[in-house]
């Protein structure tokens, strides 16, 4: 199992557009968060196979943790 970050922002539109900054061009879309999330998944199994197919070297996995803090 790997990790990538997505970043995720809602267009002028009201459409979740999510991307993964570590895949380059690796960009989907869905009408709620969930629907871009799990399009982005596809996006992400997609792109990586790709990467295999052609013997192209695969990005490493990312851990990142978020913290709160008092403001």
């Amino acid at each position: 199992m790997a990790r990538y970050r997505v970043l995720i922002e809602q267009d002028e539109d009201g459409m979740f557009v999510a991307g993964c900054p570590s895949l380059p061009g690796c960009v989907s879309q869905g009408q709620t968060r969930d629907e871009a999330i799990t399009n982005i998944k596809d996006a992400i199994a997609g792109y990586l196979e790709s990467l295999h197919k052609h013997n192209e070297p695969i990005p490493p996995s990312i851990w990142e943790e978020t913290v709160e803090v008092p403001t």
